[in-house]
């Protein structure tokens, strides 16, 4: 019996030779193409909360007897002190995980991820039905399997575990879409991310119709083929509880101004590496934070009087966004873009603001601009990347140096500030001698 429960474990078993790696401390086991010849090996990972099995095909088990556990089995399987397994490198059919995952049910595994592997043939999903797991958390990555389109069937009789399923993601797949009857089984799901697939502006329609994750709160689309800002609004707009979208690394293209509503419940917003050369509208209301790095911007011209954090690292601009628009700001990082000069006028007078990047600009070293700098590095706001990162690049006695080096006193920098005082005392002086 403990080779079958040990099977249920490690479908990573294989005819090759395989062994075991313990890691005490982490309390990790990664075994390799592991074999029933080499059990001792595999006994090793049972202290562990993180097991990895990798390489093997598991073809031959198909037809393996797996009966119903007995007690001590069910016992044993209670007590592993197991969390996360993680599957790699596999071929997988779908019939021999349909008969084994049930036994889930005893363990105390919440992860479950599956990297690399691929799916084969369709499994026979009945004994699932009204079938609980403790399993919150379920990953793919780079896999392979069958069209998902016309299994909604499989999916419901999985119903009674997938919507208590907290956590979902499917990356780097090639995944073009989820069928809308399959986003309605996953009841209680709160992230979802499909990052690194092909998903169109089409396709979020489909996926996202009425009733589909409607506890979703992370979403991730990083990576995709999206391309009108409009169509996502759109395909995204029936989450009711969405508080986290990411939309990086897309390509959007110009879109006309859309009337387009955001959910209202929106508040982490990620547009960074998305080709833009301009803020498309509208953004959701309510943000706290703004992720624009990596793009073309030229000028950021918004007023979010709700936003807590906004990135815009790495783009054109030549000014810093008015400060006065975001009156509870506390993050502003414009590192790496054209900026010459830092308002320091605006920033005194933002009392929440406690992080600002702003290195790698071609800073103009005038008195006012050095001196404003120095003072905003005095209170503590440039912490990051200061002083190295902040270089003058004019005038030209000045360029290449650390803007910390620039001398910036009354006396050089406003001599007529001196000057005039001390003529009008001699002036009263010369008064009085007479």
């Amino acid at each position: 019996m403990i080779v079958a429960v040990l099977l249920l474990l490690g479908l990573g078993l294989s005819e090759a030779e395989g062994r075991c790696f313990f890691n005490r401390t982490e309390e990790h086991c990664v075994c390799y193409s592991l074999s029933q010849e080499s059990l001792p090996s595999i006994i090793q990972c049972l202290p562990a909360s993180v097991v990895e099995f990798w390489g093997g095909e598991l073809e031959r088990y198909v037809a393996f007897p797996i009966s119903d556990l007995d007690p001590s089995a069910i016992e044993m399987l209670g007590s592993l002190v197991v969390r996360k397994i993680i599957f790699g490198d596999l071929l997988v059919p779908e019939i021999l995980l349909a008969r084994v995952l049930r036994f889930f049910s005893y363990t105390q595994v919440q992860e479950l991820v599956f990297k690399s592997c691929i799916f084969e043939g369709r499994g026979n999903w009945e004994e699932m039905a009204g079938q609980n797991l403790p399993i919150l958390s379920l990953r793919f990555h780079n896999v392979t399997s069958a069209p998902l389109v016309g299994r909604e069937q499989d999916f419901s009789r999985l119903s009674s575990w997938l919507e208590t399923l907290q956590e979902l993601a499917v990356t780097g797949s090639h995944v073009t879409s989820l069928p809308c009857g399959i986003g309605r089984v996953f009841a209680g799901l709160r992230s979802l991310d499909l990052a690194q697939n092909s998903l169109g502006d089409e396709s979020l329609m489909l996926t996202f119709c009425k009733g589909t994750f409607p506890q979703l709160q992370v979403l991730s689309l990083q990576r995709n083929n999206l391309t009108s800002y409009h169509s996502v609004c759109e395909g995204v707009q029936l989450l009711p509880e969405l508080q986290h979208l990411d939309l990086s690394q897309n390509k959007f293209m110009a879109d006309q101004s859309s009337s387009c509503q955001w959910p209202v419940s929106l508040r982490i917003f990620n547009l960074s590496d998305t080709g833009l050369d301009e803020v498309l509208t509208p953004l959701p209301p309510s943000l706290e934070v703004l992720d624009m790095s990596c793009n073309h911007l030229h000028a950021v011209d918004i007023s979010l009087s709700s936003l807590k954090k906004l990135f815009l690292s790495q783009n054109m601009l030549r000014a810093v966004p008015s400060i006065r628009n975001y009156p509870m700001l506390d993050t502003l990082h414009v590192d790496n873009n054209s900026i010459v000069e830092l308002p320091w006028d605006e920033v005194k007078l933002l009392g929440h603001l406690r992080d600002l990047a702003a290195a790698g600009n071609p800073y103009h070293c005038s008195c006012s601009g050095a001196g404003e700098l120095q003072a905003l590095a005095g209170r503590g706001y440039l912490g990051q990347g200061w002083p190295q990162g902040y270089t003058c690049h004019s005038p030209p006695r000045c360029q290449g140096r650390l803007v910390k080096d620039v001398p910036v006193s009354v006396l050089r920098c406003n001599a007529a500030a001196v000057i005039a005082p001390v003529c009008v005392a001699l002036v009263l002086l010369g008064v009085a001698g007479a």
